[in-house]
């Protein structure tokens, strides 16, 4: 801690060190959250890197759609463990203190990723359309170069859009409170704390937020109307209701997530808004993590004959002549 003396010539201690209140309740409660978190924790890492597992080791899911579900489950890998890791450390613990420096890079570590998530789930619903509206022209447009384009740009945006942001929040100075009502280092929790003038970097995030939330939204919601719609032409009842089905669990996911992000950090806060932020918050960072696996990767055919071949595979890697003997 050291003195700070704000704009009203007020001698004020400069904040140094945050707690992070989590999520309310008694020791039972905090033990429930606990298991609850650990089982999330773990089904999302293990669903991911299964995916990331199958996509490389497996000749036939070498494709584009692959490649961006590859690069979604690295995402979501990299940012579940940017935030679960430290609050089931606080709730085993009761340790809730984060250093000034730890919170703005847990911010600007998962503020790159779920950035990146929103052009990456734009780029993924594009190339659907292509291949679904336009299947003749597919490999001519998404090739190897677009593909790669696509999900580099991605990440670039993300990335860009984050250091943009963290420039401005690192000249803020922080002092007085320390208690971010919150279970991570969040943007507009952590600036509600600041001693400085955040009418700036406050309009700078809400256009940040809105250019890389709201167009990969309409453009991803654009797309999966003109995939519904090809989809309902279909001449076989169940090959449509197989496609139809697949389109509208992917097209709930991704509205949840876009959503929740738009009211999180473009709608203007209510005091319900506010209450509720903590939800809202946990859809985005536990729920679609958690399902995309199984949206996305898990229920394609592809995907499902590759893990078949898992067993053959181990057992020639093992010596094992019979692979029964793995399963």
């Amino acid at each position: 801690m050291s003195p700070y003396q704000n704009l009203h010539g007020v001698n004020k201690t400069m904040t140094t060190e945050f707690i992070l209140l989590g999520f309310s309740g008694g020791q039972g409660v905090q033990i429930l959250l606990l298991l609850l978190f650990l089982v999330i924790y773990m089904l999302t890492i293990s669903g991911n890197l299964l995916i990331i597992l199958l996509i490389v080791s497996d000749q036939h899911l070498h494709t584009p759609m692959y490649y961006f579900l590859g690069n979604l489950s690295c995402l979501e890998t990299f940012y579940s463990s940017v935030i679960l890791p430290r609050m089931l450390y606080s709730l085993l613990t009761g340790d809730r203190s984060i250093s000034l420096i730890g919170c703005i890079t847990q911010f600007y570590i998962f503020g790159i990723l779920v950035t990146t998530e929103c052009f990456l789930l734009a780029a993924m619903s594009f190339d659907r359309y292509l291949a679904i509206c336009k299947p003749l022209h597919y490999t001519n447009y998404m090739n190897d170069k677009l593909c790669i384009q696509l999900a580099v740009g991605s990440w670039l945006g993300g990335g860009l859009a984050i250091t943009i942001t963290i420039s401005f929040m690192s000249q803020l100075v922080f002092c007085g409170m320390n208690e971010i009502d919150h279970f991570f280092c969040d943007f507009g929790p952590v600036i509600n704390l600041s001693c400085s003038n955040t009418r700036i970097i406050g309009t700078l995030v809400f256009i940040m937020s809105f250019l890389c939330a709201f167009p990969p939204f309409l453009l991803t919601w654009v797309s999966y109307v003109c995939i519904i719609t090809s989809v309902l032409r279909v001449p076989s009842t169940s090959g449509r209701q197989k496609a139809f089905s697949t389109c509208s669990s992917h097209l709930v996911v991704v509205t949840v997530f876009y959503g929740t992000l738009i009211i999180v950090y473009v709608v203007p806060k209510t005091s319900t808004l506010r209450e509720l932020n903590k939800v809202f918050s946990l859809l985005y960072t536990m729920l679609t993590p958690l399902v995309n696996p199984l949206v996305y990767s898990l229920r394609n055919k592809d995907v499902q004959e590759a893990l078949k071949k898992i067993p053959s595979k181990l057992a020639f890697l093992t010596g094992i002549r019979n692979p029964q003997l793995l399963i």
